[in-house]
Order: structure tokens, then C-alpha cells, then sequence
């Protein structure tokens, strides 16, 4: 079973985790500062798991809401390691997530 939502966030609050270059290009791209990506893994919930044949490792999709209630989906590693390394961070599209953007639309 993987580890949960919880051990991702004691990873976050001991600052054990780091930015792919692709999610650091990300949060700029789409104005998603580092505060608000903690925001959302500290509100979310572990929406889809990804396993070790995925192309980045065993890792996760994370859905979560900012304080200012901005949505935001943060896939990241598993906290095996001595970082978590979020792969990549973007605000969901409503045309494809349902209204909590917790779901894929069909």
C-alpha cells in the first residue's frame, strides 16, 4: 500500500522535498508560488497513484485548494527518499475534473 497523505506532509513540514526543474518552470509559468503548493498538500487529499513502471517512479497526484481557495494539483514522489521531489505543479481545468477537481470527467 502506499504511503499516505500524511507522510508526504510531515516530509513538507520537516522541508524535506525539493522541485523538479520542470515544476520549478511550472510555478513560474503559472504564477504557483512554493507557499501555495504547501497550502494545497497541507488541504489535499491523494487523488490518483502512479506506480514504479510510471516514466517518473512510484508518485502521486495530489488535489488541493490554497487558502485563497485557488485549486491546485501537485503530483509528486512517494516520501521513500530522503526528499519528496515534486514532478509537476498546474491549477486543474474544470472542463476535464469535476467541480472539486478530485475526478477525471469521462
Amino acid at each position: 500500500m502506499p504511503p499516505s497523505i500524511k507522510a508526504i506532509r510531515e516530509k513538507i513540514n520537516q522541508n524535506d522535498f525539493e522541485l523538479s526543474k520542470h515544476a520549478v518552470d511550472q510555478s513560474i509559468i503559472r504564477n504557483i508560488p512554493i507557499a501555495e503548493i504547501i497550502e494545497a498538500i497541507q488541504r489535499g487529499e491523494i487523488i490518483e497513484d502512479y506506480y514504479a513502471d510510471d516514466k517518473y517512479g512510484a508518485s502521486c497526484l495530489i488535489a488541493g485548494f490554497t487558502i485563497r481557495d485557488r485549486p491546485v494539483h501537485i503530483q509528486c514522489s512517494y516520501p521513500s527518499r530522503p526528499l519528496v521531489k515534486i514532478i509537476t505543479i498546474y491549477q486543474p481545468n474544470s472542463d476535464f475534473w469535476n467541480k472539486n477537481f478530485t475526478q477525471r470527467k469521462n
